[in-house]
């Protein structure tokens, strides 16, 4: 790996400028987008007769996510839950489906029918990184599921239990020196950016780690706090309460810049790890075949309720930063995180049939 691979020093807020990633769209694009997306859900409504005849929703809507419940997906939908509810008056319910880093999710949504009332969670584990883990994958994520809006992007965090009596980086390095046989980590699953940023620690370190899969952020979560794994590397907001509460240490964040909502925990950069610089990020995708005057409509929704300062508020109140995209924005992002991603994926040789 060159240390053009992950350099973090071009990267704006929130975009690995060290890719061909879109750049971070102005404002006045995304006003454009969405007043083009209104146009069009209204056009389209009227051209498609299933959809004229019968208003889009009339029952309540399904979203399927990758982890267990309480897990990273939940929670974003949760904070948004109140207002799309709101503004398209049906309830939204949440099915969860863990297994194979978000890929299983992914599947199911990928045959799910194309009415307009089934979303998936969008990450960067199945979304991204998962078209390069897979050599034979039956579909494809990027191409298959309709991107719909970002929600947030939001960096991991290098954790471990309070009572480990390990304080920083440099402790953990030293403790796993110094006892190799206890050098498991957890991760929300296999291809997921808990597993290869994990894995990118021990190589910056010269250690092999042991990796422990679970079924999402929520199993990984449980393992930490009952010292089945040493370390996990998750998202930030999953460790949030249990941070404040004093049962687990934040080591460093895992981003090139500290988080808002932890301004007093380092980086891995900051901590002695070079070119060191992964975060994640969420949204919605549609089952294959959703009408796009609905995809564009979902996604205009979203991104109107992201810009909300109440809503923003309260994703930065869980370690995250509000980070809306349109349909159109948000799939140029994903194809972006696909090309970032599959350097990593190649040289962990985590790639599985």
């Amino acid at each position: 790996m060159t240390k053009s691979d992950f350099s973090p020093a071009s990267r704006a807020a929130n975009q690995p400028a060290s890719f061909p990633v879109p750049g971070k769209l102005d404002e006045s694009r995304s006003r454009r987008e969405f007043l083009a997306a209104t146009l069009a859900w209204g056009c389209a409504t009227l051209a498609t007769g299933a959809y004229a005849q019968e208003a889009w929703p009339n029952k309540p809507i399904r979203i399927i996510t990758a982890g267990a419940a309480g897990g990273t997906s939940d929670i974003f939908i949760h904070l948004l839950e109140a207002r799309l509810r709101e503004r398209l008056g049906q309830s939204l319910y949440i099915d969860n489906r863990p297994g194979a880093g978000g890929m299983v999710a992914a599947g199911i949504a990928n045959q799910a029918p194309p009415d307009g009332y089934t979303f998936f969670v969008s990450n960067v584990a199945p979304s991204a990184i998962g078209v390069s883990l897979y050599r034979k994958p039956s579909f494809d994520p990027a191409k298959d599921l309709p991107a719909v809006a970002r929600f947030a992007t939001l960096s991991n965090a290098l954790a471990v239990r309070a009572d480990k009596g390990i304080n920083s980086v440099a402790d953990l390095v030293a403790y796993i020196r110094a006892n190799p046989k206890q050098a498991f980590f957890g991760s929300a699953g296999s291809g997921t950016t808990s597993h290869l940023g994990a894995l990118l620690l021990g190589q910056r370190i010269g250690v092999e780690l042991t990796h422990v899969p679970y079924k999402g952020t929520a199993a990984n979560l449980n393992a930490l706090l009952a010292g089945e794994v040493l370390f996990s590397m998750d998202n930030l907001p999953l460790y949030f309460s249990h941070a404040k509460a004093g049962t687990i240490k934040l080591l460093a964040v895992t981003s090139a810049s500290r988080a808002a909502s932890y301004p007093d925990v380092p980086t891995m950069q900051e901590s002695g790890i070079r070119d060191f610089d992964i975060y994640s990020w969420f949204g919605l995708s549609a089952a294959t075949g959703t009408p796009p005057a609905i995809v564009n409509r979902m996604g205009l929704e979203i991104v109107n309720a992201l810009s909300d300062p109440a809503i923003a508020a309260r994703v930065r109140g869980i370690g995250a930063e509000p980070a809306g995209l349109g349909p159109q924005a948000y799939a140029a992002f994903i194809n972006a995180e696909i090309q970032k991603w599959a350097p990593l994926v190649k040289l962990s040789g985590a790639m599985v049939e």
